[in-house]
């Protein structure tokens, strides 16, 4: 037999038949079918390698998308709390301007031996162009500023500590003028009252002025009603910014309220 005539039998006997089928298949359609199926084998396993990790991140897309949008949903409750939180301290900055009570005193003040004042206040527009001429009764408010009253007189201590003015909260360095005309009478510091100014005036009346950061008239000057004797402060027993404020007549305390003229 020539070389180009080479070629494989396969005889296919069936079960329970008597006749035998046989087939005659050449050599190279046989190693071509073989090179045909090794060459689809390593096709199949190049597209799985490549494509084996594609298809695994496509499965993995809707648990994905689950995770954005939930993410998302709490990068919205976040943004909602966080507008609430501002309003709520912007409020809370409000409430706080409104009655001048510093929970935590200022570290400046804090640091050091003597009251520091912050500065002052501009006077506002319709506030009264200066003070009267001559001694009076304290009859007019000591701030410029209606302020808080935050504790009222108390007389007796029965029920509660004796506090023989009023405390007024306003913001620190809101400035304190006299009530009315008169004579400083004394001036100083105090363990109670902190920086303090005591008046007196006609009728035998006398004002005492507490708390304050920093004084502005000495001893046995003249001031006329309304005129700046000083700054409001944290000094002596407070807790926070406020001006202490006392009317006494004839060695008898008289209720601030009953005088006081806004």
């Amino acid at each position: 037999m020539s070389r180009a005539s080479r070629a494989v039998t396969i005889v296919v006997q069936p079960d329970g038949a008597t006749r035998s089928q046989t087939y005659r298949v050449p050599v190279w359609l046989l190693r071509a079918g073989l090179g045909f199926m090794a060459a689809a084998a390593v096709a199949a396993v190049v597209v799985a390698a490549l494509y084996g990790p594609l298809l695994r991140a496509a499965a993995r897309v809707p648990g994905l998308e689950h995770q954005v949008a939930r993410l998302q949903a709490d990068n919205a409750k976040v943004r909602q709390l966080s507008a609430a939180l501002d309003s709520v301290e912007s409020r809370y900055a409000q409430v706080r301007q409104m009655i001048g009570g510093d929970i935590v005193r200022d570290p400046l003040t804090a640091g050091v031996a003597l009251p520091v004042a912050p500065a002052v206040l501009a006077r506002l527009a319709d506030a009264p162009r200066g003070p009267s001429v001559g001694l009076s009764v304290p009859r007019h408010w000591p701030l410029d500023e209606p302020g808080y009253i935050t504790r009222g007189q108390v007389s007796t201590g029965e029920t509660d500590e004796v506090h023989p003015g009023i405390d007024i909260a306003v913001p620190v360095g809101s400035l304190v003028r006299a009530a009315g005309g008169g004579t400083v009478h004394q001036q100083g510091e105090d363990p109670e009252y902190g920086l303090f100014v005591l008046l007196d005036h006609p009728d035998d009346y006398q004002t005492m002025y507490g708390h304050l950061s920093r004084i502005a008239v000495m001893g046995d000057q003249r001031v006329r009603r309304g005129e700046i004797i000083g700054y409001v402060g944290s000094t002596g027993r407070s807790t926070g910014s406020h001006l202490h404020y006392e009317i006494w007549m004839n060695g008898h305390l008289t209720n601030p309220m009953t005088l006081l003229a806004h």
